[in-house]
């Protein structure tokens, strides 16, 4: 023990090992390095590409409804999948006990322009009152997008 104590009324010595509390940080340093980037992406599990636009980022509420459009023009409500004949159907139920009927609609780049217009006019027939369309910052994918321009 690291304890010296001596009964003539000297001094006491109390030393405190600090490496199973520095080993300790490491790890939960390590951890929190490896968990934040995956933390840090989006929550949801359809990929798409969406398109860049250079706009101010929105931010979303935990309990917001996402709609997905991916490449094969399969529609997904917060990462699950509906057909468009019972997106209204779905949304209605959705939205029928909450004050603030807003939705975000997600859609990949390369998925027809008249496939979005018919899903925004379904959600616009479930009575939905505000529809944001997510995109991607150009920021984020500024090299990505420059290489694509250069190499053509």
């Amino acid at each position: 023990m690291a304890a010296n104590i001596s009964r003539g009324g000297g001094t006491h010595l109390a030393e405190i090992n600090v490496t199973p509390l520095v080993d300790v940080m490491l790890v939960l340093l390590i951890i929190f390095m490896v968990t934040a980037p995956l933390l840090e992406q989006h929550r949801s599990q359809v990929n798409v590409d969406l398109p860049a636009v250079a706009a101010a980022p929105s931010t979303a509420a935990e309990d917001a409804v996402v709609i997905t459009v991916d490449i094969n023009q399969d529609l997904f409500v917060n990462d699950r999948p509906v057909l468009l004949s019972e997106l209204g159907v779905k949304l209605a139920t959705l939205f029928k006990s909450r004050a603030r009927k807003e939705i975000f609609l997600r859609a990949d780049r390369a998925v027809p322009y008249g496939i979005v217009v018919k899903t925004m006019a379904v959600v616009r027939k479930a009575g939905i009152t505000r529809l944001n369309m997510v995109t991607d910052a150009l920021e984020r994918r500024g090299g990505k997008s420059r290489r694509r321009r250069r190499g053509r």
